[in-house]
């Protein structure tokens, strides 16, 4: 049985507003989540998020509620500028990050969802699913330090 969604919940020791531009602005989520990104954060928007040892993702901006809430959808490989994939149910996972202030740390939740529905294999997106798992757990502690650093003010920018 394939897991439809993948979850995973931290606490930050940083305020809501620092958290939201670590996960939605390009010059940090191409420090911690890829080497390098292209954000256009509005609903409709486009995320090109690029890795030396991986390729490309594409992500679209599905919902946002700053500072609170963002979206996305997000397709492997990106698409070609020749027409390549778009975003569908059948193709694509739905990335929710919820942001609340938990005193002076913020709860961030993030909920992937959508893997029971691609239109692979039984066994491909269950091993999807296992891999967005731990590949998340991994994502997240590296915001967590990232967020740490920055707050210290030993990120360069």
């Amino acid at each position: 049985m394939v897991p439809d969604r993948v979850e995973r919940e931290i606490l930050i020791d940083a305020p809501p507003d620092i958290v939201w531009s670590v996960i939605t602005e390009a010059e940090h989520i191409g420090r911690w989540f890829s080497d390098s990104a292209a954000v256009d954060l509005r609903p409709g928007g486009e995320l090109l998020l690029t890795w030396d040892e991986h390729g490309a993702v594409y992500w679209r901006v599905e919902r946002i509620d700053p500072p609170h809430f963002v979206s996305f959808r997000w397709l492997r490989p990106a698409p070609s500028d020749s027409g390549g994939d778009e975003l569908r149910e059948d193709n694509s996972t739905l990335v929710e990050f919820s942001l609340d202030p938990d005193g002076e740390v913020t709860r961030l939740r993030v909920v992937e969802s959508g893997f029971a529905e691609l239109a692979g294999s039984e066994e491909e997106n269950a091993k999807d699913a296992e891999e967005h798992r731990h590949g998340w757990k991994l994502e997240l502690d590296e915001l967590r330090g990232y967020v740490s650093a920055l707050v210290r003010g030993s990120v360069r920018r």
